[in-house]
């Protein structure tokens, strides 16, 4: 069975995959201010909508820090991802996960877009 840190590590990191299993069948993934879903077939298949999304271009981290601790784990990244026409987007993200018995249960999700220029 996979650590919280772990399960963290991989839904943040785009490896969704990984993480389904550790979905629980009634987890709730909430952006305040853009979305909530319910279930863990909400959650995957807007898990399979971002990796086609990404699939288009190109992503990577500029920052992945992980905290963990008992039936919690954060993750604070900046991302940069660059589409099929080369534009490029820098996202900075917290998402906060809670668990019970070893699953998933509640995931948080705070974004915002920053400017590439900022980030030489």
């Amino acid at each position: 069975m996979a650590t919280p840190r772990q399960i963290a590590e991989a839904f943040s990191g785009h490896r969704f995959a990984e993480a389904y299993p550790s979905l629980a069948t009634d987890v709730r993934w909430t952006s305040p201010g853009q979305f909530t879903l319910t279930g863990r077939e909400a959650v995957i298949d807007a898990c399979e909508t971002t990796l086609s999304e990404l699939a288009k271009g190109t992503a990577c981290f500029e920052r992945f820090l992980v905290v963990a601790e008992g039936d919690a784990a954060a993750v604070d990244a900046i991302g940069r991802y660059v589409d099929a026409e080369g534009e490029v987007g820098v996202v900075a993200s917290c998402d906060i996960y809670e668990f019970r018995d070893g699953v998933v249960t509640a995931i948080t999700s705070y974004t915002v877009e920053l400017d590439p220029a900022d980030l030489v």
